[in-house]
């Protein structure tokens, strides 16, 4: 904005630099990391706001309501998991690289309270979440010489299951009035049921998959 006089712009120009730099501190990056600091379930303006020192109402201009608040922060969440990649090749790989894959999301849920909503319900989802999702989903089609349909329904299967048994084993886990103790030892025990579990589970999936190689007998058509 030009000044209409010397007198003018010797005024004004040393309040310029804080007003114009205040709005820069509010990125999506800072945003999220605050939001992430917080956590989830406990994210609100006022909180976002005071950690990015600013006022909720100025948050208000970059994020519209607290449900995109969240929505931003996991998104945000979703794009920085390291979803783990082909570890071999062939149909001989995919049973070890899917106990990786869970143990991977297993640890990723526990690290985030709040998330399941968010990756468990498509609808819930952001577009890129969904993009990644899919982008994985074709790699691991090509990496064991398996058709993206057959990828697709494997790893949501299994990541659907996985996502909602750790999601209750961490969040019951917390919430029993037992000394701190009890609970760490129950938690291992839960988990440890939680990855035997799971292992059954994959070993059942990529038996479906064996039989989908059987043209009329599979399951795997219907549901994905």
């Amino acid at each position: 904005m030009a000044v209409t006089s010397d007198q003018g712009a010797n005024m004004k120009s040393p309040q310029r630099p804080s007003a114009r730099g205040r709005p820069r501190t509010i990125t999506r990056e800072r945003i999220a990391d605050a939001g992430i600091e917080i956590g989830l379930p406990n994210i609100t303006f006022v909180g976002v706001a005071a950690a990015l020192g600013v006022s909720h109402m100025a948050l208000y201009k970059h994020v519209p309501s607290l449900v995109e608040l969240k929505r931003l922060v996991a998104e945000e969440i979703f794009s920085r998991w390291q979803i783990p990649q082909a570890c071999g090749k062939g149909r001989g790989g995919l049973k070890d690289y899917l106990i990786v894959f869970t143990t991977s999301v297993r640890e990723f849920v526990k690290a985030h309270p709040g998330l399941t909503p968010y990756v468990i319900r498509r609808l819930a989802a952001t577009q890129p979440m969904l993009a990644k999702i899919d982008g994985h989903q074709s790699h691991i089609a090509r990496a064991y010489g398996i058709s993206k349909a057959q990828a697709r329904w494997l790893l949501a299967t299994i990541a659907f299951h996985c996502i909602a048994v750790a999601d209750t084993v961490y969040s019951v886990a917390g919430r029993e009035p037992v000394v701190e103790a009890d609970r760490v030892a129950e938690e291992a025990e839960m988990e440890a049921e939680l990855v035997q579990g799971m292992h059954a589970l994959i070993v059942g999936a990529l038996a479906m998959l064996e039989e989908d190689a059987h043209p009329g007998s599979s399951a795997l058509q219907i549901k994905s």
